[in-house]
């Protein structure tokens, strides 16, 4: 691992506060800034990084798993926006995103609605 990855590696640690979550392992919740309270991209963790604000998601995913290829995107399987945990982030089409967005919407409205 080279000084730069893990300076950044100790970045991202030291502002994530660990705990229990929906999936097998625990979520890594970001407890530094976020994209805001509005918008389409609400909440999502963001961090400075070499002079400019990066996801702090997809950082740590690039640094355990490498780069996202074109067209792919991070979906969020615990359904946790601000978990970093990079075991619980998976390479997706923005349709297959989108898909389960929409069933995860769908399943908290049906649990609501029991």
């Amino acid at each position: 691992m080279s000084p730069r990855r893990d300076r950044i590696r100790d970045k991202v640690m030291s502002r994530i506060e660990i705990v229990d979550g929906p999936l097998d392992t625990p979520c890594h919740l970001w407890t530094g800034p976020t994209s805001g309270s509005s918008g389409r991209g609400k909440d999502y963790p963001r961090m400075c990084l070499d002079g400019g604000t990066v996801a702090v998601h997809i950082v740590k995913y690039v640094l355990e798993h490498g780069p996202i290829p074109p067209r792919k995107q991070l979906d969020h399987r615990c359904r946790t926006r601000r978990c970093v945990n990079p075991d619980h982030l998976e390479m997706v089409t923005h349709r297959e995103n989108q898909r389960r967005r929409d069933e995860a919407r769908r399943f908290a409205c049906e649990e609501i609605a029991a």
